[in-house]
């Protein structure tokens, strides 16, 4: 418990700080009597910022696309090249084994 108690007091002075900077810079209120000239202004930058978002979510998406094909393609071709590598161990084995069966047949023989 004492530990939370201390990181708390530790932070404490930073969340004013990160508090007014998450904030959105939006228009600012005036009074509790908005007007409808300030509402409609915070509806267009709200407007704004959905449009903002929504494009940014399009290139990321975009961006998460070509980034799924490339990881594809290298999968592609690293089972292709372990196929290969397959094959490769199984003719050496192949070889190994005949080697094994003539120096037999010269030992014994």
């Amino acid at each position: 418990m004492a530990v939370w108690a201390s990181a708390l007091k530790a932070v404490l002075p930073y969340v004013t700080n990160i508090v007014t900077a998450a904030i959105p810079a939006f228009t600012s209120r005036m009074g509790q009597d908005r007007s409808a000239e300030v509402t409609a202004q915070q509806i267009a930058e709200l407007q704004g910022a959905a449009t903002h978002n929504a494009e940014s979510v399009k290139v990321l998406a975009e961006q998460l696309q070509r980034t799924v094909s490339a990881i594809e393609q290298g999968a592609a071709n690293v089972d292709r090249a372990l196929r290969r590598l397959r094959l490769l161990a199984a003719a050496s084995m192949l070889v190994a084994v005949i080697a094994l069966c003539a120096a037999l047949f010269v030992v014994v023989g």
